[in-house]
């Protein structure tokens, strides 16, 4: 196996901040357009390495919007600066160059692709896992497809990317400090609408921390409604050479988050526990 054709350099065009988060725009000048799901492999030009001059791993980053450029697509990220790499990231100026391997892994599907008859969608992210639904909702959006959206928050100070990639839709909200919208769990406003009778007739397509994804899960599996999740999982070549990213399959074996996802059916994972 080989890796994808073209690691390119690509400009930072803005850098903001977005409640608790960072919100930063590559100029895509060579690259495709992403589909919902998919990720990229980032590292910054300069200053990217730890004490003795090692370089970092590059980060594997969801995609959560795009749009037209002068010349190319501008590429927006929502970050949390979590560690090195991470914090780097957050500090990128406009101007200054990232490396960028991508667009890497698999897509969200078309409701009908995932369940016969299914017509809408239910959109349920966490903290920084609400990125890449951003794309999907505006994906479905243009396709004319029904979506619910129930996003699902820590505290004020982890709500990011609300204002930059939600403000155009309706949006149902939970915070677990109460500061926004249902105090709890995004997992109890689905579980409030997976038992309406027209549930069957929508798939949930769900992004976040672990905990919630496996409570997503099992909430399909008990309802029968389809479901298909975004993991994570900590990637050093993000094209299936290195098996960093590898989870167990309930049936044995191993899948590879990088080229088998990051999207996997819900009824394909037996329980998740990696991210």
């Amino acid at each position: 196996m080989s890796a994808p054709f073209g690691r390119r350099l690509c400009e930072v065009s803005e850098n903001h901040s977005s409640g608790g988060y960072r919100v930063f725009s590559l100029l895509d000048r060579e690259g495709p357009t992403p589909l919902p799901g998919q990720f990229y492999m980032l590292a910054a030009e300069d200053h990217w390495e730890q004490l003795g001059g090692r370089p970092f791993l590059p980060r594997a980053i969801s995609v959560a919007e795009t749009g037209p450029a002068a010349a190319g697509v501008r590429l927006d990220f929502l970050i949390e600066g979590i560690g090195p790499g991470t914090g780097r990231l957050c500090e990128l100026a406009p101007g200054e160059s990232v490396w960028v391997n991508g667009p890497l892994g698999n897509a969200f599907r078309e409701p009908r692709e995932v369940s016969a008859g299914a017509a809408g969608a239910i959109l349920v992210g966490g903290g920084i896992g609400v990125a890449p639904l951003a794309l999907l909702r505006r994906r479905f959006g243009e396709r004319n497809v029904p979506v619910r959206v129930l996003l699902g928050f820590r505290d004020a100070e982890h709500s990011g990317g609300l204002d930059d990639l939600f403000a155009c839709c309706e949006v149902r909200l939970a915070s677990e400090d109460g500061h926004a919208g249902h105090q709890g769990y995004v997992t109890d406003l689905l579980a409030a609408m997976l038992t309406g009778d027209d549930a069957g007739s929508a798939v949930v397509y769900s992004c976040g921390p672990a905990a919630m994804l496996e409570a997503v899960r099992a909430l399909c599996a008990a309802h029968g409604v389809a479901c298909e999740l975004a993991l994570e999982s900590p990637m050093a070549c993000g094209y299936g050479a290195c098996f960093g990213c590898a989870v167990p399959k309930p049936e044995g074996g191993y899948l590879r988050l990088c080229v088998d996802g990051p999207v996997i059916a819900g009824d394909r994972v037996a329980e998740v526990t990696h991210a």
